[in-house]
C-alpha cells in the first residue's frame, strides 16, 4: 500500500452475518478492494461461542491485512429487540479489537453510509450492491448484502474524513479541500462542546 492511501476494515456488524472489508484508498479517493468476506455464526450456538467466533473472524482480517482504521456501522433502534442486542454485541466486539490492536475506530450510522457511496440516504440495499460494485471497478456486486454493507462502511470512513484526517490536503481537489476544511471544523466545534 502507497504511504498516501488509507487502509480502511469495514465492519457491518451481526451475529449470524458480520460483514468485513477492507480498502485503500488514495488521496484522489479512489478505492481498491484489498478483502471482503462475511464471518458466519450458527444462530443454535450459545451467545459467547458467538462472539468468540465474531472476534476471531475479526482478529483474522486484523492480523492479513493490517488497515490504519476501522469503522462500523452504528447500531440503530429496530423493531426486533433480540437482533438488536446481537449487533450491539457484535459492535461492542469490532470496536474493542480495534482499541486493542491502537487503530483509530468510528461508527457510522446506516443513513451516513448509504449516502455516502450512492448520494442517497435511502438508498436500498440492491443499490449500495451495485454503487460499491462501480466503485471497486468489481465484475458483479459482493454478496451477501452484509459485505457490499462492510465495504460501504469502510468507503464512507475514509471519504468523510479519514482520508484527510491521515493525509494531508494536499493533491485534494478543491471540493474535496473544502470537504475536508468543513470536517475539521466540525470536529472542533463539537470538541469545544459549542
Amino acid at each position: 500500500m502507497a504511504a498516501s492511501s488509507l487502509r480502511v476494515l469495514g465492519i457491518d456488524p451481526g451475529l449470524t452475518r458480520c460483514g468485513v472489508g477492507v480498502v485503500d484508498v488514495d488521496r484522489s479517493r479512489r478505492a481498491t478492494l484489498v478483502h471482503v468476506g462475511v464471518i458466519r455464526t450458527p444462530p443454535e450456538a450459545p451467545i459467547g461461542e458467538r462472539l468468540a467466533a465474531v472476534a476471531e473472524g475479526i482478529r483474522s482480517v486484523l492480523a492479513q491485512h493490517s488497515p490504519d482504521a476501522v469503522a462500523v456501522e452504528r447500531v440503530f433502534a429496530q423493531h426486533n429487540s433480540h437482533t438488536v442486542m446481537g449487533t450491539a454485541q457484535a459492535s461492542g466486539v469490532a470496536l474493542l479489537l480495534a482499541a486493542e490492536a491502537g487503530l483509530p475506530a468510528a461508527t457510522h450510522t446506516p443513513s451516513e453510509v448509504k449516502a455516502a457511496v450512492t448520494g442517497y440516504g435511502s438508498a436500498d440495499k440492491k443499490q449500495v450492491q451495485a454503487m460499491i460494485a462501480r466503485i471497486l471497478r468489481l465484475d458483479a456486486p459482493p454478496q451477501p448484502a452484509d459485505a457490499a454493507d462492510a465495504l460501504a462502511i469502510a468507503l464512507c470512513h475514509a471519504w468523510r474524513g479519514g482520508a484527510a484526517a491521515a493525509t494531508e490536503t494536499t493533491g485534494l481537489t478543491p471540493a474535496q479541500r473544502a470537504w475536508a476544511d468543513a470536517e475539521r471544523v466540525a470536529r472542533t466545534y463539537i470538541r469545544s462542546g459549542s
